[in-house]
């Protein structure tokens, strides 16, 4: 009979407990590429979206700001062209394939410290949490 209530108890507790559909964005913290640095490289890209839409992006060589339009799981974002910055030519393939898979981000979710930014491509970032 004990067990019995108790399985009632805990029925109830559990269903007193709001369900999160998903995980808010992270709003001003820093995501980390999940990638390794390129060759002759410490440097990873990194994007901090504000809640203002306003963002700061360092790619593989440059940095440049971006407009971001985040909703419950859509995204787009706005880059502007990067000031030139003297770097290794795969460095600079690199920075203009990753400007160009982030124009086309159309959706995001999280997942812990996990972000996917999904559009052609799918971008995972990670959540710096140090």
């Amino acid at each position: 009979m004990t067990l019995i209530r108790c399985a009632r108890s805990a029925i109830l507790i559990l269903s007193l407990v709001p369900a999160y559909a998903s995980e808010p964005f992270p709003f001003g913290a820093e995501l980390m590429l999940d990638s390794g640095p390129l060759y002759g490289s410490k440097r990873i890209p990194m994007i901090e979206i504000e809640e203002d839409g306003t963002a700061a992006i360092d790619l593989w060589c440059a940095t440049t700001r971006a407009q971001v339009a985040v909703g419950d799981s859509s995204m787009t974002i706005l880059a502007e062209v990067p000031v030139a910055a003297q770097c290794a030519s795969e460095r600079a393939t690199g920075d203009q394939d990753l400007l160009t898979a982030l124009a086309q981000v159309t959706n995001w979710r999280r997942n812990g410290d996990i972000v996917e930014l999904s559009g052609a491509t799918t971008l995972r970032f990670r959540l710096m949490t140090n």
